[in-house]
């Protein structure tokens, strides 16, 4: 029971070891990772926010028409 116990803590710290002193390799690699994905993915995402190929089509509404130069203005009255 004692060997066990003695084992599992083992390598619990030799994990945390392993771990703390890769760690400016791990961290390099995940940022690699992260690189190579987000350029994969953002000209994707660019192209959509902006609504080529057909998507994004629907961010924003028409304008509506702009009334005549000669079409009459109502003016709003006070009702007093």
């Amino acid at each position: 029971m004692a060997l066990l116990s003695f084992i599992g803590t083992a390598s619990i710290i030799g994990g945390g070891v392993y771990v703390y002193t890769q760690r400016d390799a791990i961290v390099d690699d995940v940022r690699e990772r992260i690189t190579e994905e987000l350029s994969k993915a953002l000209p994707d995402m660019i192209v959509g926010a902006v609504g080529g190929m057909g998507m994004g089509e629907d961010l924003a509404p028409e304008l509506p028409a702009a009334p005549a130069a000669d079409t009459p203005v109502a003016i709003p009255v006070l009702p007093f």
